[in-house]
């Protein structure tokens, strides 16, 4: 099992900043894939933003350039998902991700709020 907790949401004024962190822990070997979802009310879930293992990442278009993933360098399996120039769209429940051999699993989810 892995257990994925995220943290760092919260309100925000449009334009501004937020960085969200995920730690993984658990049965941590073999996770192949980290990433950032979110679901805004009324909508689907939709990929955010990914890193594999090896380090690619990829982006939702609507938050390339203002969004960046990464991994911590000291442990692995801790991700954070820096958003710059907020959005009021980009207002959501922004969830944790991560695949290990077939298998997904999903944190709780973090609330963002974009408003002035």
């Amino acid at each position: 099992q892995v257990q994925l907790v995220e943290s760092g949401g919260g309100l925000v004024q449009p334009g501004g900043s937020l960085r969200l962190s995920c730690a993984a822990s658990g049965i941590l070997f073999s996770i192949n894939f980290m990433a950032w979802y979110r679901q805004a009310p009324g909508k689907e879930r939709e990929l955010v933003a990914g890193i594999t293992g090896g380090g690619d990442t990829n982006y939702a278009d609507s938050v390339k350039g203002r969004f960046s993933i990464s991994r911590d360098n000291a442990n692995k399996n801790t991700i954070y998902l820096r958003m710059n120039s907020l959005k009021p769209e980009d207002t959501a429940v922004y969830y944790c991700y991560a695949s290990r051999g077939g298998v997904e699993y999903w944190g709780t989810g973090t609330p963002v709020t974009v408003s002035s």
